[in-house]
């Protein structure tokens, strides 16, 4: 039976959801007056996907696919028999596809589920005859990706299948009211689809996605989505950098990703960063500027032009002048979205940023600098349509911060622009940029470790157990995938608990990012807590041998003396989506309503928010990650924060620091990034959660970058993080284990618990034998010390005891 939190949790999301939803393409069609004869075509309106498979796979009570919304808002569906018909080509791919995972596997010579982890299924090419006798149609796209492997650019994931393309367009043809309606977690490329009168990006909204529809298709709520993500076909983006790589990825585009790289190149994406339409149309305009010390301050109001209640999405970019720096032609400095407004109804706004947060960092002075010249503000409904609406300049090279080089240097040269920002600005004045009352900051690197008293007191041994997460000897692989946990069944993990005795409490940890992942049921008795079923992801389920499955998720009977308890959580809009909304309020909410449910589950740390970028559009894990837009991830991930920390003794974990771009050989690739970019691309998002935020944890990644994992990395995990982003919370890494995780033959070796705890890492995630053993062998030999392992177990203990106050 629904529990209140559930019923209340959804009741919350479901006006905000038509927000995520992104309106490409719009004719006037729909809304529709109301529910009607409709005839559904596509593998998505039965198998409509929630959110992406690995870890943030969350397990809720239920979950309405679209077939399901559109019955109970009132619709007749004419043609249930098209999605009976579809089954089989399905079932036939998927054991087809079974086979080639196992026999992967085995030529792989590495386990199952480590090969089956976010491989997918590429979509079927089918022939069923069509419906054509319906008042409207829709056809929904489907696609699905996650934590392990990348997309590809083929027919049946980036691509569409002819078989789609093939229906689409007839039904385009036919119906005056059809919808393409796209229910994936990134882009595809519509490009032979591009005709087609009107088109939706659903996204994958969590339990409601079928009733957000159904409220769309109504006009019950308006779309007001905008783009997060460059939408093109793959061989119009970048051409020259590298991904999927196994070994060394280079980051060739430098500072030149996602929008930035097609102002550059010059090069159209089919719709751009920051594009949506809406079912209204609006009118902004700038009242005033003010620009007081560096700080920009916008006065706007936004008028409802249309005749349709809904809201829009203001966004602000700066263009600065070339000068020894390359620079991009724009970059997003701030955006906000308004309430709703009622036709002819207005909303005033103030918008802020400081000029400062967007200098360029230059290598050779080891600085953050805003160099002379001239500013153009801009205003723009998406990355592309922007209007020049102030001209600033700046006398001289002014440096914000003098920093260090800390990153090594890549075995490449950056890209630099193609074309350079040339705005139309006659009729505009000038104004001077005054930075003369600020202060060039300089960045201190002299951090000096806090440790306890308490952990003088302990052995070698317990120091080297606090140093990594509890661990059971038998747990084996089912540590990667979400079930660590001893605590809280289907939980991710803990610190450990062996030093109670002595007053050391321990952390509990739940994957995100699409709400809390948990088991869903779970036995109590005398012997502690047990999960019901599996928590392994149905994605990983899928590829198992039958009777493996039914093993892992049979349901045993309660014992006299046992009780049965539930654990379902809400799932939420995919990060992608939170963030398509545009409406840091609706962050703000979700993580909200996280961190309740860690409240009633008793869950320490949320693993999330994610903010990796998307990079590239093939990364299987891009729908767990917010933006190609530093700026837009570091926002989001901060109302994230802000939403699940308001919540006394939850805290979140910022992941996954830093270039975890893509999946292939994710445990041992090399991203090499040239300083720069990491530093005004990659690591930006994080600095502006950790400044606005305060989060309670930092996951690094499993990958290397110039050489180095992330997590044995000094420069990355205190240099940078702590003394220059200000990070005052504990450091961990991802789920390393040993079984499997790396490729025959790996250039790179996998990362070693006593180098993690060198750099400053405070625990080395799910924990095993092998790791305390290592940490044993790194006191021994030199490579980390026992003060470092105190210094490690101080800032555990201080997160701890941060959100264990009583």
């Amino acid at each position: 039976m629904t529990q209140l939190y559930e019923e209340a949790h959804l009741k919350q999301l479901r006006p905000y959801l038509a927000e995520c939803c992104v309106l490409l393409k719009h004719n006037d069609a729909f809304p529709l007056d109301k529910p009607c004869d409709i005839a559904c075509f596509g593998n998505g309106v039965r198998n409509t996907v929630k959110g992406g498979t690995g870890s943030g796979e969350v397990n809720s009570r239920y979950f309405i696919n679209i077939e399901e919304g559109l019955i109970s808002a009132g619709f007749t569906i004419t043609n249930p028999q098209w999605s009976s018909r579809f089954a089989p080509f399905i079932a036939k791919a998927k054991e087809a596809f079974r086979q080639e995972i196992k026999a992967r596997a085995k030529a792989e010579k590495t386990n199952v589920i480590i090969a089956s982890m976010g491989t997918v299924m590429k979509e079927p090419e089918y022939d069923i005859e069509l419906d054509l006798s319906a008042q409207a149609a829709i056809y929904v796209l489907s696609r699905i990706s996650g934590e392990g492997n990348d997309r590809t650019d083929s027919k049946g994931d980036y691509q569409l299948t002819d078989s789609e393309i093939r229906d689409i367009l007839a039904l385009d043809e036919h119906y005056g009211k059809f919808v393409l309606v796209i229910n994936s977690g990134g882009p595809v490329d519509l490009t032979p689809v591009l005709s087609v009168n009107n088109i939706l990006v659903l996204s994958q909204l969590g339990v409601e996605t079928g009733h957000a529809l159904a409220d769309i298709l109504l006009g019950k709520q308006n779309p007001s989505g905008r783009l997060t993500t460059s939408w093109a076909a793959y061989k119009d983006y970048c051409d020259f950098t590298e991904f999927g790589n196994k070994d060394d990825t280079r980051y060739k585009e430098g500072i030149y990703v996602g929008y930035r790289y097609f102002d550059a190149c010059g090069r159209k994406p089919l719709f751009p960063f920051g594009y949506g339409l809406s079912y209204t149309d609006f009118e902004t305009n700038i009242k005033k500027i003010k620009v007081i010390k560096g700080i920009f301050i916008l006065d706007l109001m936004v008028r409802n032009t249309g005749n349709t209640s809904g809201k829009e999405v203001v966004q602000i970019y700066l263009s600065a002048p070339q000068g020894k720096l390359d620079k991009e032609v724009k970059s997003l400095v701030a955006f906000k979205k308004t309430r709703c407004l009622k036709p002819g109804q207005r909303d005033e706004l103030v918008i802020s940023f400081n000029i400062t947060d967007f200098a360029s960092y230059d290598t050779e002075k080891e600085s953050y600098l805003l160099e002379k010249g001239r500013y153009v503000l801009l205003l723009g409904k998406n990355s592309e349509e922007v209007t020049p609406v102030g001209v600033y300049r700046l006398d001289q090279d002014f440096v914000v911060r003098k920093a260090r080089n800390l990153f090594g240097n890549p075995d490449f040269d950056d890209y630099k622009g193609e074309i350079k920002a040339d705005y139309d600005v006659s009729g505009l004045p000038v104004e001077k940029i005054d930075l003369s009352e600020y202060e060039t900051q300089t960045v201190s690197y002299d951090h000096q470790g806090e440790i306890y008293d308490c952990l003088r007191e302990l052995s070698n041994e317990e120091l080297a157990y606090l140093n990594v997460g509890a661990f059971d000897p038998k747990g084996g692989l089912l540590s990667i995938i979400g079930n660590a946990s001893q605590s809280v069944p289907g939980a991710a993990g803990e610190s450990t608990s062996l030093l109670k005795h002595k007053g050391i409490d321990n952390l509990i940890m739940a994957d995100g990012p699409a709400g809390l992942r948990l088991a869903k049921e779970y036995i109590e008795d005398a012997k502690g807590r047990h999960a019901v079923g599996s928590a392994i992801p149905e994605g990983i389920l899928d590829v198992m041998p039958k009777i493996v499955k039914w093993f892992m998720t049979r349901k045993p009977k309660v014992k006299k003396g046992s009780r049965l308890f539930e654990q379902f959580t809400t799932a939420l809009p995919i990060e992608t989506a939170i963030a398509q909304s545009w409406n840091t309020d609706f962050a703000r909410l979700c993580g909200d309503i996280v961190g309740r449910e860690m409240e009633i589950f008793k869950v320490d740390l949320w693993l999330a928010p994610a903010l990796n970028i998307h990079r590239n559009v093939l990364c299987g894990r891009n729908f767990e990650y917010l933006s190609e837009d530093p700026l837009l991830s570091g926002k989001f991930a901060s109302a994230i924060t802000i939403g699940v920390q308001a919540h006394k003794g939850c805290g979140v974990t910022l992941k996954h620091f830093a270039c975890n771009n893509q999946e292939t050989n994710r445990y041992a690739n090399n991203s090499q990034v040239s300083e720069r970019a990491l530093r005004e691309i990659y690591l930006k998002g994080f600095g502006i959660c950790i400044k606005e935020a305060d989060p309670a944890a930092v996951m690094t990644s499993y990958n290397l970058f110039n050489g180095t994992h992330t997590s044995e990395s000094h420069a990355l995990t205190t240099e940078y993080l702590r003394d220059e982003a200000g990070f005052k919370g504990l450091v961990m890494t991802d789920w390393v284990i040993g079984v499997g995780m790396l490729t025959k033959d790996p250039k790179y070796p996998a990362p070693n618990a006593a180098k993690e705890a060198a750099a400053g890492g405070s625990l080395f995630m799910p924990g095993s034998k092998n790791d305390y053993e290592q940490i044993i062998a790194g006191l021994k030999d030199g490579t980390v010390t026992r003060e470092q392992l105190m210094i490690n177990a101080t800032w555990l203990l201080k997160v701890t005891e941060r959100l264990h106050e009583k």
